[in-house]
C-alpha cells in the first residue's frame, strides 16, 4: 500500500528579520519552516483509471504528487507554429485530431493558431489533449481547471475523463485546488492533504443542465461564426435555432429545406442541417446532440425527414455511435450543397434522424415556429 511521508524543511539561514516576524505573531521557527505529510494512499487496492488530490492552496499537494509521481511533463509551444504543429512528429493527423476533440477541442479555426493565441480555456482543453497522447498510459496535471472560468473547469473535466476511460490501460491524475469538479471529473478515487483523507469513489452520472431551445434571429449567427470551421457564411434562407443554458445562447444550428429532386418524393423538402457550432467553453457536454436530436424529434413529428451532413470526424463518429441518427453515407462519399445550391465544397457523412418521436404535431409546430 503506498504510504506519503514527506517532509519539506526550509535550510534556509535564520534572520534577524525572521526572528521579529516569529516574535511579533509568537510562531515558532523550525516549526514554520518545515511542513510534513504522513498517511496512506492505498491507489494500487483496486482498479483505477482517474484520480483527484485536491484541496487549497499551500496544502501539499503538488509537493506530493511529485513524490508519488515525479516531475509533471512540461510542454513547449513554439510561438511561430499552429498548435496542430506542436504535437510529436509521430503523431498521425488522425490521431491528433481525435484528441483534440475527445478533450472538447472541436474550434479547427484555432488548431490553426499558435497557443499563444488562444483563449485560457482553449489552451487548458489542447494542453490536456497533447499532455494526454504524448504520455499514453500515465499522466498528471497540477493546477487543474485553475486559470479558465467554472464553466471551461467542469465541461473540461467531463471530456478528460471520458477520454481517459475511453481506453482501460490510461491512468491520470488531476491535482488542484476546486471541488467543484469532482461530480464532473468522476475520480475514482480523491486525496486531501490537508487532512490526509483518502476516499474511493463509485462512478456516477455528471450533473444535468436545465437547458431551452429557442428559434433566434439570424443575427445571432455573428457570435457563433467565428468557431465554425467552415465559411463564416451563413445562407439566407436558413431558420436558426439556439440551445440556451441560464438564459445563454451556446449552441447554435441553421436549419434549410432541401428538394428532393427524383422518385416517388420528388418536390418534398429535407431539412438539412446547414451550420451548426456550439461554443468553445461548452464543448465536450453534447450540447449539438441535444438540440439536433430536438430539432430532428419535432421536424419528424410534423412529417418532414431531417438530416445532418457533418464532415467534423469527431461528429461523424458521435453520430454513427447514436441510435437516433441512421447513417444513409460514409464520410468522403458525398459532397453536401453549398449556399449556392450547387453540389461540392467539402466530403461529408450523411445521417437522418430516426429517433423516437414524442411530441405531438402541435408540439412539433410550436417548437419549429418559435423554438
Amino acid at each position: 500500500m503506498p504510504t506519503v511521508n514527506v517532509e519539506v524543511r526550509c535550510d534556509t539561514p535564520i534572520t534577524t528579520r525572521m526572528r521579529q516576524v516569529c516574535a511579533m505573531f509568537d510562531a515558532p521557527i523550525g516549526d514554520k519552516t518545515t511542513r510534513s505529510w504522513v498517511g496512506e494512499m492505498p491507489i494500487e487496492d483496486r482498479p483505477w483509471q482517474v484520480g483527484l488530490i485536491v484541496g487549497p492552496s499551500g496544502c501539499g499537494k503538488s509537493t506530493i504528487a511529485r513524490r508519488l509521481f515525479g516531475d509533471e511533463v512540461r510542454l513547449e509551444w513554439p510561438s511561430d507554429r499552429a498548435v496542430v504543429d506542436c504535437f510529436p512528429e509521430s503523431a498521425t493527423i488522425a490521431e491528433i485530431t481525435g484528441a483534440c476533440s475527445a478533450v472538447g477541442f472541436n474550434t479547427i479555426p484555432a488548431w490553426l493558431r499558435p497557443h499563444g493565441t488562444l483563449s485560457n480555456g482553449e489552451k487548458f482543453r489542447v494542453e490536456l489533449a497533447r499532455l494526454l497522447l504524448e504520455s499514453p498510459t500515465f499522466a498528471w496535471v497540477d493546477e487543474f481547471t485553475s486559470v479558465v472560468d467554472r464553466v471551461v473547469a467542469k465541461a473540461g473535466s467531463h471530456a478528460v475523463q471520458r477520454y481517459v476511460r475511453s481506453d482501460p490501460a490510461r491512468r491520470f491524475v488531476a491535482v488542484g485546488c476546486h471541488y467543484d469538479v469532482i461530480d464532473w471529473l468522476q475520480p475514482d478515487w480523491t486525496f486531501e492533504p490537508a487532512t490526509m483523507a483518502f476516499t474511493w469513489r463509485s462512478l456516477q452520472r455528471r450533473p444535468s443542465l436545465a437547458a431551452e431551445i429557442r428559434r433566434v434571429p439570424r443575427s445571432l449567427w455573428r457570435m457563433f461564426a467565428p468557431y465554425h470551421y467552415m465559411s463564416a457564411e451563413l445562407h439566407s434562407g436558413a431558420t436558426c435555432y439556439a440551445l440556451h443554458v441560464e438564459d445563454r445562447p451556446v449552441a447554435f444550428a441553421g436549419i434549410l429545406p432541401v428538394p428532393v429532386s427524383r422518385g416517388d418524393r420528388a418536390g418534398e423538402a429535407i431539412y438539412r442541417v446547414s451550420r451548426c457550432v456550439t461554443l468553445p467553453d461548452w464543448q465536450g457536454l453534447g450540447l449539438m446532440f441535444a438540440l439536433l436530436d430536438t430539432l430532428g424529434e419535432a421536424y419528424n413529428a410534423v412529417g418532414c425527414r431531417f438530416r445532418n451532413y457533418p464532415a467534423h470526424p469527431s461528429f461523424v463518429r458521435s453520430s454513427a455511435r447514436s441510435p437516433k441518427w441512421r447513417q444513409l453515407k460514409q464520410a468522403g462519399s458525398f459532397s453536401a450543397l453549398n449556399r449556392d445550391g450547387g453540389m461540392g465544397g467539402r466530403p461529408c457523412a450523411v445521417f437522418e434522424y430516426v429517433g423516437p418521436v414524442s411530441m405531438t404535431p402541435d408540439e412539433g409546430r410550436r417548437l419549429i415556429a418559435r423554438g
